[in-house]
């Protein structure tokens, strides 16, 4: 079992070599996570994994990809999408072109549920979705747009329950248990590596989604990205957080009116 200290030793290590800053997450997540791997790698000490993750680069990578939450899905949360389709889109297509930023976007099946609703409002052409996460393996399966056909049953399901107005078969071509989505929607995504830790605002958002990666942070992170968060809205845009996060007690707060009983705000100042 790891100890608590050694834990802490590891996020030095991350930190002071590699650039990798997870100083600031749960600590019970993250020893979880590590725990399972240690077991997972069969590791014999300790000692013997702090040499893995400072030297060689190919487990950093595992190490990274195993403790950084990579957990999502189409149109999950349909009555989200709904209100994103019937409350939020037609106001941002008044604008001349559309700015969306997905932060933390795991492998990128939300931002190409947010590129169909864009599609179906008749609003693609004049959009751009930036996909951003710390890990740059989970991008390359966004910049791929390829996801497991199995999962397609629930998926459907998903966008039907969020007012879809097609046959979501229509959006990917089948092959080999994979579903490859049109190069439409993929040619609209803008994909980068962005670490919401330490990286500052690079552009002006009019709707910025980052859902269930708060829960992960302590107060005091979360407090840091809502504030890069607000930096990063235009003026009257939009910011959408996942179920069980709140701008409640944060900063930034008074900067923003909730929408309705999903986890929508609306910027107001």
């Amino acid at each position: 079992m790891i100890e608590d200290e050694e834990i802490e030793i590891l996020l030095t290590d991350l930190f002071d070599i590699h650039g990798y800053d997870f100083t600031s997450y749960s600590r019970a997540s993250l020893k979880r996570r590590i725990s399972r791997l240690y077991s997972l790698d069969k590791f014999p000490s300790f000692a013997e994994l702090r040499y893995r993750v400072r030297t060689d680069e190919s487990y950093l990578k595992r190490f990274v990809e195993e403790i950084t939450v990579n957990v999502t899905e189409m149109f999950r949360d349909p009555s989200f999408y709904l209100s994103l389709r019937n409350d939020v889109l037609p106001i941002l297509g008044t604008k001349p072109f559309i700015r969306i930023w997905h932060a933390g976007c795991s492998t990128g099946e939300e931002v190409y549920s947010m590129a169909i609703l864009l599609k179906e409002a008749g609003l693609l052409k004049k959009s751009l979705l930036y996909a951003t996460d710390l890990n740059p393996s989970v991008l390359e399966k966004v910049r791929k747009g390829i996801f497991p056909l199995i999962q397609m049953k629930q998926y459907s399901e998903s966008y039907i329950s969020s007012g879809g107005l097609a046959d979501f078969s229509t959006y990917y071509t089948a092959n080999y248990g994979q579903a490859k989505f049109d190069q439409e929607l993929s040619d609209k995504i803008i994909i980068s590596t962005h670490n919401l830790v330490s990286d500052s605002s690079f552009n002006e958002f009019d709707l910025i989604l980052c859902r269930n990666v708060l829960i992960y942070f302590d107060k005091d992170l979360q407090d840091r990205v809502l504030k890069l968060f607000d930096a990063s809205l235009g003026s009257l845009g939009y910011l959408a957080l996942g179920s069980k996060e709140t701008l409640k007690f944060s900063a930034v707060q008074n900067n923003y009116k909730q929408l309705n009983r999903e986890k929508i705000w609306k910027k107001i100042v």
